[in-house]
């Protein structure tokens, strides 16, 4: 069976992906998820993070080779570790991520989009260092078909994004098996805009899931499915 590393979107931690490891690890395969770096448990302050921090974490929490997933804003840093260390890395697998063209920052990319779903609920803080997610619009962008009850926990648990990462170009030299997973309600990262991302990929290498932006609290024995199916490809 096969070794996942989860690594959580903006705003997020290590903590979002608490209902799918047990149906990972319930498929025979081993699941952990890291704090990147300003998130979740993890104190580096905002201000020191960059998107080459976040690959470094991603590597440093690697001993043999995994099948790295990034959800949202995570496909910067899954494929910036990637670039850096391939030989630790089996596959990629975008969950409603990002996947960088060449040359654009993530920022540049949300900006191509055929709407900006998330804008109205982004809190720049003064410095420009971070922003937050208002927790009064967060169940509507991230976890409109999740539990009340689960999406209020996970709302109690977002945090602030630092914005250097987001503003920081990126192109993909890695060459390993890459893999995207869209899911085509979520009012994050426009569906529309997952189909564009993913125009010339293989179609083998696209799942279509039915879900918000969040289909690790909303459907996790489906994604824990569609993960176990892309594994047994690489």
């Amino acid at each position: 069976m096969s070794d996942f590393l989860l690594i959580h979107g903006s705003c997020h931690g290590a903590w979002c992906w608490d209902d799918l490891i047990p149906h990972l690890t319930a498929l025979g395969h081993t699941a952990r998820a890291i704090d990147l770096p300003s998130h979740g448990q993890d104190r580096t302050p905002a201000k020191d993070v960059t998107l080459d921090l976040y690959a470094q974490a991603i590597l440093a929490a690697i001993d043999t080779p995994v099948i790295l997933v990034g959800h949202s804003m995570a496909g910067y840093p899954i494929t910036a570790a990637a670039n850096l260390a391939p030989d630790k890395i089996s596959a990629l697998v975008y969950l409603c991520a990002y996947a960088p063209m060449p040359g654009k920052s993530l920022a540049q990319m949300r900006r191509m989009a055929p709407s900006q779903p998330l804008l109205d609920a982004i809190i720049v803080d003064d410095q420009r260092v971070t922003f937050r997610v208002d927790p009064a619009k967060a169940a509507d962008k991230f976890y409109h078909d999740v539990a009340p009850d689960r999406a209020a926990w996970a709302i109690s648990q977002l945090g602030p994004q630092p914005i250097l990462p987001q503003e920081t170009p990126l192109a993909p030299t890695h060459g390993l098996p890459c893999h995207y997973i869209r899911c085509t309600e979520d009012r994050t990262i426009p569906p529309a805009f997952q189909v564009t991302m993913t125009a010339d990929w293989p179609r083998q290498n696209v799942t279509d899931m039915p879900t918000s932006h969040s289909p690790f609290l909303s459907a996790p024995a489906q994604l824990a499915q569609h993960l176990t199916r892309i594994a047994g490809t690489t």
